[in-house]
């Protein structure tokens, strides 16, 4: 079977057929490269327009999976699930954006460094926030970059090291990415979205800031192969959740909450193969510790994900994993008034079905359009990042009933259920919560979405919910065109 990394690479002693699980001589290096709000944007996921080659190769060679999904749609709750390898509503206030992960709740880096790793990262490890009680960023030690991190490295330590690429938040460059050669009609505009030059300018720009995070993860990886390490370490390429478009970042639709995720260990994990499975971004933290030789800690919600990626196999493969949990809590402080809430929901995400529950139905999804009135004043739909498609829905909405629909999708107050039926409705924008040809199904779901979230000890669904909207908030907020920062201390 060929396998190579790179078409430009062949891997010396790479060569162990068939893939079949085999135990690890010595501890392997982790190599964890997270891009910042990618989403599912992929030439192996079918996407003819974004080049990314290193992705790309990584599945083929590795595993990729399918329905990867991560535990909060926003930045730090998402990292700290990451880390600690438990849904974010489990972590006090890292449960929202900017704040800081318990002291007393273990970190995979942690316990990996404790068990003789050498462990660190580079640009964005987890946050954005402040570390708290903790004496450095929970993803460990910061690095200028890779190559200082492995030349300080003693050479008889494995290593974990967290690349946490900036690549693709926003700001983008305007027009850099129809500047560089993508070509803007032949972009698949979702559905979520209104077809226009504006809109198709503005996934151009996502794409060539995409494709700079594929780019500079090939880098990474070719310089683990370059010291003749590669065959003993676990590669992972994924993002912390989808695109920073409206009803994208910031939401639990599959356009937030959906994330690519290849894995690569050759000779150790069955590679070449594509998975089903429903799996979370908090497996991560576990599998990392099982290819370790390393207890799991008993808090850690996550699952390893060793079994499927040593089963040699396509398509299903744990009948336990045919669904998965996520949901949010606050992203930015963006409701009006005194109102210092987020958007709660959780959701269960099956195969055929999307079941979320709004726990705020009141509340705006998206924040307030009031920016004199909101609750850090110029915050405007601050729970959308500002960009050229929210500002040309916004500006836009009345041009026909489609543009009004589409706005509504991603501005409008939502129910507390919405249902979708996936395999009619893959866009997830018609709600069947009410219908009753669908009561049975949204009876099942709601049943075991309330019971797996109550046995999580999720204090929306336990009772003390509330306290996520009462934490301190030490970030900005995006604010009105053309009127500056927002105020960084909120009304009383």
């Amino acid at each position: 079977m060929n396998r190579r990394l790179f078409t430009k690479h062949i891997i010396a002693g790479a060569a162990i057929a068939p893939w079949v699980a085999k135990a690890a001589t010595q501890q392997p290096n982790i190599l964890f490269a997270i891009a910042d709000d990618w989403g599912t944007h992929a030439g192996v996921y079918g996407d003819k327009v974004i080049k990314t080659p290193t992705f790309d190769q990584l599945a083929k060679d590795g595993i990729l999976f399918e329905h990867a999904y991560i535990s909060s749609p926003s930045c730090a709750p998402s990292r700290a699930a990451i880390l600690t390898g438990q849904w974010h509503w489990r972590l006090e206030e890292a449960a929202n954006l900017y704040g800081p992960i318990p002291a007393n709740v273990p970190l995979y880096p942690d316990l990996l460094e404790a068990a003789g790793y050498f462990v660190g990262y580079t640009r964005k490890g987890w946050g954005p926030g402040k570390n708290g009680d903790r004496s450095r960023n929970p993803a460990g030690n910061l690095y200028k970059n890779f190559a200082q991190f492995l030349a300080e490295r003693p050479k008889d330590k494995p290593f974990c090291f967290w690349f946490g690429s900036h690549d693709p938040h926003r700001p983008y460059v305007k027009d850099t990415g129809e500047q560089s050669g993508i070509p803007l009609d032949q972009i698949e505009v979702p559905a979520d979205f209104p077809d226009s030059p504006e809109v198709r300018g503005d996934i151009a720009d996502y794409y060539f800031a995409a494709q700079r995070f594929d780019r500079e993860t090939g880098e990474h990886i070719e310089q683990v192969r370059a010291i003749g390490e590669l065959d003993n370490t676990i590669v992972v390429m994924t993002s912390d959740h989808g695109m920073p478009f409206p009803r994208g970042k910031s939401n639990i639709y599959d356009r937030g909450a959906h994330v690519p995720l290849a894995i690569y260990w050759p000779g150790h994990y069955a590679g070449g193969h594509r998975i089903e499975d429903f799996v979370s971004s908090t497996d991560y933290a576990p599998t990392f510790l099982e290819s370790a030789g390393l207890p799991i800690p008993a808090v850690m919600t996550g699952r390893s994900l060793v079994p499927l990626l040593t089963a040699g196999k396509d398509g299903w493969i744990d009948p336990a994993r045919r669904h998965v949990l996520f949901g949010k809590e606050r992203h930015v402080p963006s409701q009006a008034g005194s109102d210092s809430g987020g958007y709660p929901c959780r959701a269960i995400r099956t195969e055929g079905f999307l079941l979320i529950r709004n726990f705020a139905p009141d509340r705006w999804p998206a924040g307030t359009e009031d920016y004199k009135n909101a609750f850090i004043t110029n915050a405007w739909l601050a729970d959308c990042d500002n960009g050229p498609t929210k500002t040309y829905m916004v500006e836009n909405r009345d041009k026909d009933a489609e543009h009004r629909r589409l706005f509504d999708l991603s501005f409008a107050k939502r129910p507390e259920f919405e249902l979708y039926d996936l395999h009619k409705d893959p866009n997830q924008q018609i709600n069947q919560a009410a219908n009753p040809e669908y009561a049975e199904v949204f009876k099942t779901l709601s049943k075991q979405l309330n019971d797996e979230l109550r046995d999580s000890g999720d204090p929306r669904v336990v009772g003390g919910g509330e306290k996520f909207d009462t934490y301190p908030y030490s970030g900005g907020a995006p604010t009105y065109p053309g009127i500056g920062k927002p105020k960084r201390k909120p009304k009383k």
